[in-house]
């Protein structure tokens, strides 16, 4: 077994784990540690804990030290400069006419790098302004392009929800999400309902999707001909997934009558509901427009990949 740390550079950013060096290391605490940035300030995350050693990517960089006030104040003086970085690259952006939105400024701890995070449509030849920029600030300059969901991430909002974003406060990694699993939990399929701020589909799709997947499982299809308990044999007309509720349309006295049932109380043949329209040939027609839109988004999603925010 090996002890490790578990510390986060960046609210809601991905966790790195550290050698914790035998210091008495509480969540919470401030630390210094080093990277492949460099020396690096972060937060720690969980407490020391012990793990196999063939979990662990070795070899495992140490902590350095616990932070002192020094560190702290560095720490704080550095967020006030990129204050003025961001002021200063916008300017030298406007100079070079570059069609780029700058998203955030960053340093280093140990000032050795500054780091400008920006969004824009294709590529973009920023050589001059990083000649620029280096005069300016005397020390190495890193431009990084990243996509719409890092721009959310980092500035932060509020959902439809109400509630301030995942992204930016909780959710350290981005997870792969699409069209299907708003499918399987029933939802509008109009991509301005099922996309987040950033314009992509929303991360909290993702959340649920083992419990939907496992509760439809437990249900018969629509138009699908199941048995009561009772001995009444009827369609399938509409389900309730979260209820576990079928209710089906049966013959009572030469009358058709709808009647709810428990899925416990009924019998059929077990299976995933692939098509919840099946033999409705009117409703299976989808909006072509539509259709193609949700495509587009989704290609959206996959193109984007992986974040590019964390690289300790």
């Amino acid at each position: 077994m090996i002890k490790i740390v578990g510390v986060r550079f960046r609210n809601a950013g991905k966790v790195y784990y550290f050698d914790p060096k035998g210091y008495r290391i509480s969540p919470k605490d401030h630390v210094i540690v080093e990277t492949a940035r460099g020396v690096e300030y972060g937060t720690v995350v969980g407490g020391v804990r012990e793990v196999e050693d063939e979990k662990v990517i070795q070899p495992l960089k140490p902590v350095l030290r616990i932070a002192t006030a020094e560190d702290d104040a560095k720490a704080q003086r550095n967020r006030l400069r990129e204050k003025d970085a961001m002021v200063i690259c916008q300017e030298k952006i406007k100079k070079h006419g570059l069609e780029m939105k700058l998203i955030d400024a960053e340093y280093t701890f140990d000032n050795n790098k500054v780091l400008f995070y920006f969004t824009a449509d294709g590529r973009i030849d920023f050589r001059e302004l990083v000649k620029d920029l280096a005069a300016v600030f005397k020390m190495r300059i890193e431009l990084r392009q990243i996509g719409v969901r890092d721009e959310t991430k980092i500035l932060g909002g509020v959902g439809i929800c109400g509630r301030p974003l995942c992204c930016h406060t909780f959710l350290s990694e981005f997870a792969p999400v699409s069209i299907k699993m708003a499918k399987e939990q029933n939802l509008s399929l109009n991509p301005t309902k099922i996309s987040g701020v950033c314009g992509r589909l929303m991360c909290c799709l993702k959340n649920e999707e083992e419990t939907y997947e496992y509760l439809n499982s437990r249900l018969p299809g629509i138009g699908e001909q199941v048995t009561a308990v009772n001995g009444i044999r009827g369609e399938v007309q509409s389900v309730n997934v979260l209820r576990q509720k079928v209710r089906i349309l049966v013959d009572v006295n030469d009358e058709k009558e709808l009647q709810e049932y428990d899925v416990r109380e009924l019998k059929f043949r077990p299976k995933r509901r692939k098509d919840k329209d099946r033999g409705k040939g009117r409703e299976k027609e989808k909006d072509a427009a539509l259709e193609k839109e949700l495509k587009e988004l989704e290609a959206l999603e996959k193109k984007e990949g992986k974040s590019k925010l964390d690289d300790n």
